[in-house]
């Protein structure tokens, strides 16, 4: 468990469905950056060398 984190599920707060949780290291597969295309625009992923995590437009 992350620290800070409940053992209970995230919720939505309209439908009150778990929130889907995806974890950095399959969402990466093993690079360090990668794309994500929202509507019309691409979004970079980048994962620094302090292993934050950077979404840049």
């Amino acid at each position: 468990m992350i620290e800070g984190q409940s053992s209970t599920p995230a919720t939505a707060s309209k439908a009150e469905e778990p929130l889907r949780m995806v974890d950095s290291q399959e969402l990466l597969a093993g690079q360090r950056e990668l794309l994500i295309k929202h509507g019309g625009d691409i979004y970079r992923l980048r994962l620094t060398s302090n292993n934050k995590l950077i979404l840049m437009k």
